[in-house]
């Protein structure tokens, strides 16, 4: 008695999803035997074949089965077959199957080369072994695909996973690239589509320093969104900022400001002309107006919050604050409409978040509670943007190298790391307990820190980086800390705010969110900093060897036009004094800049000296032995440019004023020793300035005793420095450990 094929295909494809594949090919074989007309059995046959690696007995058996089919037959078997292939794709892939679902995909390509479904499965498969290569998308014709295909015959979902993944994968590649363009008639009325643009944007500029490409994927999310233009704009108005597009980046955060309805949406779009206005430089009178415009609507918004904010919308409002201590000195005004700001977007972040913070604050009491030894090694987290080749991180870099890991795990959440690589990041990941590469999702960010249990929890970007302060608002450690990159946050969540006795008043509590710990003599210490071979010569910039030459190496952010004025009148009085200019912005907007300034002063151009940047930090170091004199910017004094200053022995005139900002030098030239250049007034700059660029005896003598205390001052005692540090770390634990829940 004959067993009827049905049984014969049923048993197959048994043995078939059990992964018995030989058996599996024998049961189909008997069942051709008694349905030689049943095309299917040809089809699951050969598959079998296929999954033992036996290629060539696949593709006898599929053109077997053919072999007698007319040409619609054939076409419909083809497409049978197909369907067939793809099931089992989807069946192994759920199974994990990888190099199988990557075979049977291949051959699905080879019968039928223009489904554009298992193309971008393949995508998928290639990208996720990292064998997707630029050829492969060129092989497959699938960006000409995308481009012939009618908008709504491709799986969106599909696609813009597809998008996505390439985008991360390589968001350098020009394929990436044109394939997001030829995406755009599938997904353009799909809000992810421009998220997933902006995203990688986003990253191309600020990870991997590429605005161009970042530009580009920007216009075309403002083509595939033009129903929501003001986010795009907003993003767009940076990249090209970021380019150094001066005059597009303007142009683009009016029109993004114009879109602007919401009270909120309006701080934002003038925050974004205020950055681009003093980023080009040349244009103060405006930046200035739109300030005083914003701070009308912060006022607003403090008055009148709005009950819902979004996270995005949030971390903009504090965000927008950004500028205030570049254009005045009046920190108790600046710091009550910035703190009143902090609150507010911490009010919106963590109702965002409540059951993630709500776990955070119960889990702290546990630890608290649960009685851990307050003799451990405490943990402490640092999180930015800035360990790799920075002011910043050149600054820290010397806390890391000094800590004692004998008290202290040191852990580091890199904000954008930067994945081409670079000496200095890769020095801090060497120095770090435990090293992130964690992106800028702060919701992701928060949850590691708390996984991590850190104790305190050291922030570096404060509102240079949204994502920082987002992460800190989420209150993921019980201590938390703003240290170095910028002036205090303002956020509730933050318990303290780095100082010393003098880059602060006394009366600064007053007017702070944040707790100030003041070290007893400076808030920040180098060893030093390496220096190259200067490119600088007198004689090539056509200055007199004899002459007296004053320099300015600030972004065009620091360049108030009031200072500048003190600067001209210094040079006025000065016979045979010139002045070298160095900043990163629109040189043209400088030179105009300057160029009145002195005009209005009666000092000849031709005194006045524009230099690029230079090629290395090193270089622009060794660079600084050209001048007799820096003049410091004012009401927002050098930082990183003080401290290689004074390394160099270059004597310096810094105005002193209320504000951490205008305090800088001040405390760091304290704590080298010198006192002479300290200007209270703007009577007392222009009088030093005069003074140290007339009297060479005095130039010497300074510079003698610069060099000097490079063997003894607190600024060039970074191991002293992280002592004490450290000792602020174990004071605030006790202090947190001694308090009552």
């Amino acid at each position: 008695m004959v067993t009827p094929s049905i049984d014969w295909e049923q048993q197959a494809n048994q043995e078939r999803l059990e992964g018995n594949y030989t058996k599996a090919a024998t049961l189909y074989e008997r069942a051709i035997e008694t349905q030689p007309e049943q095309m299917s059995l040809y089809w699951h046959l050969g598959m079998v074949f296929l999954l033992q690696g036996q290629e060539e007995e696949a593709h006898s058996t599929w053109l077997m089965g053919m072999a007698e089919g007319s040409e619609e037959e054939i076409d419909l078997w083809t497409s049978e077959l197909v369907q067939l292939l793809e099931t089992e794709a989807i069946r192994l892939e759920a199974e994990t199957n990888e190099s199988a679902v990557w075979l049977i995909r291949q051959h699905i390509r080879e019968i039928a080369p223009t489904d554009i479904h298992n193309l971008l499965n393949l995508m998928q498969l290639g990208i996720a072994d990292d064998t997707l290569s630029a050829e492969d998308l060129q092989n497959w014709e699938i960006i000409e695909l995308l481009q012939t295909q009618p908008p709504g015959s491709i799986n969106s979902d599909l696609l813009l996973q597809v998008l996505q993944t390439l985008l991360n994968f390589a968001p350098l590649h020009p394929s990436s690239i044109a394939f997001a363009h030829a995406c755009l008639p599938h997904l353009d009325r799909i809000s992810g589509f421009r998220d997933v643009l902006l995203e990688t944007a986003m990253t191309l500029t600020y990870s991997y320093k590429q605005p161009e490409p970042a530009i580009s994927l920007a216009k075309l999310a403002l083509e595939g969104n033009p129903q929501y233009p003001g986010e795009i704009l907003g993003n767009l108005a940076s990249f090209y900022d970021y380019a150094h597009h001066y005059s597009l980046a303007i142009e683009t955060a009016k029109q993004c400001y114009e879109r602007m309805d919401t009270l909120p949406d309006k701080v934002f779009g003038t925050y974004l002309l205020i950055k681009t206005y003093m980023s080009r430089g040349g244009y103060w009178n405006e930046a200035v107006t739109a300030l005083e415009q914003q701070e009308q609507f912060l006022l607003e918004l403090i008055q009148q919050p709005p009950l819902i904010l979004d996270p995005v919308r949030a971390r903009r409002l504090l965000t927008s604050t950004f500028f205030y201590p570049y254009l005045r000195d009046a920190p108790e005004k600046n710091r009550k409409i910035q703190n009143a700001i902090a609150e507010l977007c911490q009010s919106y972040l963590q109702k965002d978040s409540q059951e993630r913070v709500n776990k955070y604050s119960q889990y702290f009491q546990q630890r608290r509670i649960g009685g851990k030894a307050k003799e451990k090694r405490l943990k402490i987290g640092y999180i930015s943007h800035c360990f790799r080749t920075h002011s910043v991180g050149w600054l820290a870099r010397w806390l890391f190298q000094y800590h004692d890991r004998n008290k202290f795990d040191i852990y580091g959440y890199f904000i954008n790391y930067q994945p081409l690589g670079n000496s200095l990041q890769d020095w801090y990941v060497s120095q770090m307990t435990r090293a992130y590469q964690v992106g800028s999702n702060s919701i992701e960010i928060a949850e590691q820190i708390a996984r991590d249990e850190i104790d305190i929890l050291i922030e570096l970007d404060s509102l240079t980086l949204d994502s920082t302060f987002t992460v800190m608002a989420l209150k993921p450690a019980p201590i938390q800390v703003t240290w170095l990159g910028w002036d205090a946050v303002g956020l509730p969540a933050i318990d303290y705010y780095i100082a010393d006795p003098y880059v602060l008043p006394e009366q600064a509590q007053n007017y702070y969110q944040e707790k100030i710990w003041r070290l007893p003599q400076t808030y920040i210490a180098v060893d030093g900093f390496e220096v190259g071979v200067p490119t600088l010569r007198r004689d090539r910039l056509e200055i007199p060897t004899d002459a007296v030459v004053y320099f300015s190496g600030q972004t065009a952010y620091k360049r108030h036009p009031h200072t500048v004025s003190l600067q001209m009148k210094i040079l006025k009085a000065v016979p045979n004094s010139y002045f070298l200019i160095k900043t990163r912005a629109d040189e043209e907007a400088v030179k105009t800049f300057f160029t009145q300034l002195a005009d209005e002063e009666g000092v000849e151009s031709d005194r006045l000296r524009f230099l690029p940047t230079d090629s290395s930090e090193e270089i622009h170091r060794a660079n600084l032995s050209i001048a007799d004199v820096v003049l410091d910017t004012y009401p927002y004094n050098g930082a990183t440019t003080t401290l290689e200053t004074l390394w160099m022995g270059v004597p310096l005139v810094t105005r002193v004023g209320e504000q951490f900002s205008a305090r800088n030098s001040y405390t760091m030239m304290i704590n080298a020793g010198v006192t002479e250049g300290i200007a209270w007034t703007d009577q007392e700059y222009v009088e030093w300035g005069i003074r140290l660029g007339s009297d060479r005896q005095l130039r010497e003598e300074i510079s003698w005793r610069l060099l000097r205390s490079r063997q003894n001052a607190p600024l060039w005692n970074a191991k002293q420095f992280t002592r004490e540090m450290e000792n602020a770390y174990q004071q605030m634990w006790q202090r947190y450990l001694d308090a009552t829940p």
